[in-house]
């Protein structure tokens, strides 16, 4: 979902710079600001108390993160890091409100969005409940490859690290790396020069 920078502008949003490797907010944080991407990538992450990262959602410019706050008043649900120097619009929460009252159209893309990356979680406990490495990669690949998100439209390449996949399915590194080169070798995926095409 990307509101229109010059509407959140209209209503008060504000620019932010945020450095690589940078925390946006953090799991626990009370959530007072709607923030949409603008320039960079963000993830959106669960780290456990021995310093591993659960990719809950890689954000690309013009999508949102961080909206669970917003409506229900509790902590954020996980921590907001930056993979490289980004920039994001926010808008306090109470204004944004505001904003979704005046504009039903707004609202009604917003609640889209809501039951896509809903939609996508319910695939993925799916998944996790499946213990065959290829089906979890390939399941992932071709959800964004469908969705148009993480992945070249133009070329098909691939928009994650095989790190970035393993953090967002639960594998291990190793399991990502031996299976992706097994699904080149079977023809389904395309290795060239390190990138991954689908």
């Amino acid at each position: 979902m990307m509101i229109n920078d010059d509407v959140l502008l209209a209503w008060g949003a504000t620019y932010k710079q945020v450095a690589a490797r940078e925390t946006v907010f953090k799991e626990g944080m009370e959530g007072r600001f709607y923030c949409q991407l603008i320039s960079g990538s963000i993830r959106w992450v669960n780290i456990t108390d021995d310093g591993k990262e659960f990719i809950q959602n890689m954000i690309e410019p013009g999508e949102c993160f961080g909206e669970l706050p917003l409506f229900d008043d509790l902590p954020y649900a996980a921590s907001a890091i930056a993979n490289k120097d980004s920039v994001i619009i926010r808008l306090h929460k109470t204004i944004f409100h505001q904003l979704l009252k005046d504009c039903p159209e707004i609202h009604f893309e917003f609640s889209h969005l809501l039951t896509q990356r809903l939609r996508f979680k319910l695939l993925f406990i799916q998944e996790l409940a499946n213990s065959d490495p290829e089906h979890t990669i390939l399941t992932l690949l071709n959800y964004f490859k469908k969705t148009q998100k993480n992945i070249c439209q133009i070329c098909n390449k691939v928009r994650l690290t095989r790190q970035q996949i393993a953090d967002m399915t639960g594998l291990r590194v190793a399991t990502v790396i031996r299976t992706i080169r097994g699904l080149q070798e079977k023809g389904t995926l395309t290795i060239d020069k390190g990138k991954i095409y689908c």
